[in-house]
């Protein structure tokens, strides 16, 4: 029975109940819940819509509520044609091809591409892929439209290189190995520093304290934090299987190669990627010929031997390349691993990508149709460079022989502006960058949570003043 409260004149009447009959009108439940309520109301009054109005002001989007699954998505259109909304992270938007001013003024093919400041070099290489050559050309890159300039030619290295390794430290742009005139795999390191206002190399000099224990053509080079890592190649007698490491001395220049432990497997032509403490060696070929064996070395994190390969380990089943790749173009970013056309069964330009977990370990290589290289640029023996959100690829060889053409890609596909989720949306902002942009959201957040401390107080004198406030509202709505 529900309770009964005594009324006026001894008569018993029903206590008033709330939420569908559950609570006592005057309970302390009830009162709990309308306290839970009204303290809801006042964060998301004073806190949660004056965040929302700051970040609406400078975001291009926002998150309104709990968007954790969209079952609407609209993407821009400047993504591409064919891509999929939302875009896979990782993925690689649909490629252009460079206009004929910003091409290589020679086609290439085999050469090194780094970036040494705000110039991208395109070093050595090859015109039909045999004869190597010493040219360097060097381009400006304009990184706020995500473009690069006319290149032009400096100063050559002292011996034509093709496949050599390249990378930049502390300044100094340091060419590493390569096959010489006569294709035989050398043991000389060359290297550069750019002037730092113009970018310009006018003297290439021979780094004989760097000089390879054996020669190699070919091989991988990453750069860790505490020197250089290179691996396989092409020696005299083929492709091999060891790694080396040059550490960095106080003042940041490299040292002699000291030997690590060897691939378990010979490889040459591939890619190496430093990721955490692992050395990931993927497309390339063994002594068998193109493999899609992906190799992992395990890095030491001991005090003596830090920074040294201490083991190594091959892929597992489904972390492999989902096809064999020979003088593909390959490149990392964001702790992603990137492998792009080259020549294998059923290549057709494709382009994969994957990203290893915090234990090095790959579950997958992906791929999407609209990010694979057009029919008309199916490249091999390309040189990958990236620059911001953008990964170029420079010259290489076509059905028709060397290239000097030049292609690009995103890699920084723009987020969907609308969505719709079960719990929540995101809806396009105003996007106002720079320093106006900030200023202007602090105001817009100080006027949103101004606003919405009057609303409550306008609230709190309505129901201290109830009588008044339904006569109030009464000669309203009789108007």
């Amino acid at each position: 029975m529900a309770q009964q409260a005594l009324g006026a004149g001894g008569a018993t009447v029903a206590r008033k109940r709330v939420l569908f009959g559950l609570l006592d009108a005057n309970g302390w439940t009830w009162a709990g819940v309308k306290a839970l309520l009204w303290f809801t109301l006042i964060i998301a009054l004073m806190g949660y819509l004056p965040d929302r109005a700051l970040y609406f002001t400078i975001f291009p989007t926002i998150d309104l509520g709990l968007n954790a699954v969209s079952v609407v998505n609209l993407c821009p259109a400047e993504n591409g044609e064919g891509v999929p909304c939302p875009v896979p992270p990782g993925a690689v938007l649909p490629w252009e091809v460079g206009p004929s001013e910003l091409s290589l003024p020679q086609p290439r093919e085999g050469g090194a591409v780094v970036q040494a400041g705000v110039n991208l070099l395109y070093i050595g290489g090859s015109t039909n892929g045999s004869d190597a050559v010493a040219t360097v050309y060097s381009s400006p890159i304009r990184s706020t439209v995500g473009n690069l300039s006319p290149w032009t030619e400096v100063a050559p290295l002292p011996e034509p290189r093709r496949a050599a390794s390249a990378a930049v430290v502390a300044g100094t742009v340091y060419v590493i190995g390569g096959f010489d005139a006569a294709g035989s795999p050398s043991t000389t390191v060359f290297a550069a520093t750019p002037d730092v206002a113009t970018g310009a190399i006018t003297e290439w000099k021979p780094a004989d304290a760097l000089a390879l224990p054996q020669p190699r053509g070919g091989a991988s080079l990453a750069v860790a934090g505490d020197g250089l890592l290179l691996v396989g190649g092409t020696g005299p007698s083929g492709p091999t299987a060891s790694a080396w490491k040059s550490t960095l001395d106080a003042k940041g220049v490299p040292g002699a190669w000291k030997p690590m432990a060897d691939m378990p497997e010979r490889r040459t032509g591939a890619f190496a990627s430093l990721q955490g403490s692992h050395l990931f060696v993927y497309g390339g070929s063994s002594e068998a010929g193109p493999t899609p064996i992906v190799l992992r070395g395990d890095l030491s994190a001991a005090k003596e031997t830090a920074g040294q390969i201490l083991s190594w380990g091959v892929s597992r089943e489904g972390s492999t390349l989902p096809l064999p790749r020979d003088g593909a173009s390959g490149w990392s970013n964001a702790g992603t691993l990137y492998l792009a056309a080259g020549t294998g069964p059923d290549a057709q330009g494709q382009v994969w990508w994957a990203t290893p977990d915090a234990n090095g370990d790959i579950t997958g290589w992906k791929n999407m149709p609209a990010g694979d290289l057009p029919a008309d640029l199916q490249l091999r023996n390309s040189a990958a460079s990236v620059s911001g959100s953008f990964v170029f690829l420079v010259g290489g060889q076509t059905a028709q022989g060397a290239t000097a053409g030049l292609a690009r890609a995103s890699l920084a596909p723009r987020p969907p502006y609308f969505q719709l989720g079960i719990l929540g949306a995101t809806v396009p902002g105003l996007g106002i960058g720079g320093e106006v942009g900030q200023q202007l959201a602090y105001l817009v957040s100080a006027g949103v949570a101004t606003a919405n401390f009057v609303l409550l107080i306008l609230v709190g004198l309505a129901f201290a003043y109830k009588d008044r406030t339904r006569r109030l509202i009464g000669r309203v709505l009789r108007r």
